[in-house]
């Protein structure tokens, strides 16, 4: 019985925090009804689970090959995991194949230098481009963790300095990061605070004007840009 009790309280008390959580994110929409942004999550989330069932099952050749590839490419793991910050700060991590040297990092964490990383393996800079190394986290996607659409998840040093230097970063953290969104394909990878400042700018904006119609357009851009080899993000 106080097993029962205490997974009750727990349970209570998770919904509380949702709650609270769910009223930042409507305090910050202003004219949306709490109903219709109720909504347009749960019509979100449907999404994210069907279409991260769809891309893991349709991309499964694909990333057999890929994963074939990254293991004769460079001696190394084919998968790599990292941490991430997701909603409201909470960490995950983040699964891609690899990409780079597995001495990449020795000296410590480092911005991303774009396409044109030279840490970038010969397979790892195909992938880059092609935006191929990112497939595995439709498994991150299902899990709950990530977003189909959203803000670009960034690592917890980073955060923590953005959030000294960017007053408004923070605000990001209230929804879900995801594989692509608003910023990622109307700007190039964030290799400076600037270019982060640059991007936030569309996350807000995401953020104010979140709905399911909005989620399936950016998808489809995301998918232009990685066809016509644009690549922006």
């Amino acid at each position: 019985m106080s097993a029962l009790v205490a997974r009750m309280s727990t349970m209570w008390n998770d919904l509380g925090i949702e709650m609270q959580r769910f009223y930042l994110l409507w305090r910050y929409q202003h004219s949306v009804k709490p109903f219709t942004l109720w909504w347009r999550l749960v019509l979100k989330r449907v999404l994210d689970v069907s279409m991260g069932v769809f891309g893991l099952v349709l991309f499964a050749p694909v990333m057999l090959i890929v994963a074939l590839a990254v293991k004769f490419d460079s001696p190394g793991p084919i998968f790599y995991s990292q941490t991430r910050v997701g909603r409201f700060g909470k960490p995950f991590k983040i699964y891609k194949f690899r990409s780079m040297r597995s001495d990449a990092e020795a000296t410590g964490p480092v911005w991303c230098a774009g396409k044109q990383d030279p840490r970038a393996t010969a397979v790892g800079a195909f992938l880059r481009r092609s935006h191929l190394d990112e497939l595995p986290q439709f498994w991150n996607v299902i899990r709950g963790e990530m977003s189909l659409v959203g803000p670009r998840p960034e690592r917890p040093c980073f955060v923590e300095q953005l959030d000294q230097e960017i007053p408004t970063y923070d605000q990001r953290h209230m929804i879900k990061p995801g594989m692509t969104g608003l910023a990622q394909v109307h700007y190039r990878y964030d290799t400076s605070v600037n270019d982060v400042r640059r991007k936030l700018r569309f996350d807000l904006l995401y953020m104010k004007r979140i709905s399911l119609f909005l989620d399936v357009r950016i998808l489809f851009m995301t998918m232009a840009t990685v066809v016509s080899g644009r690549g922006k993000f």
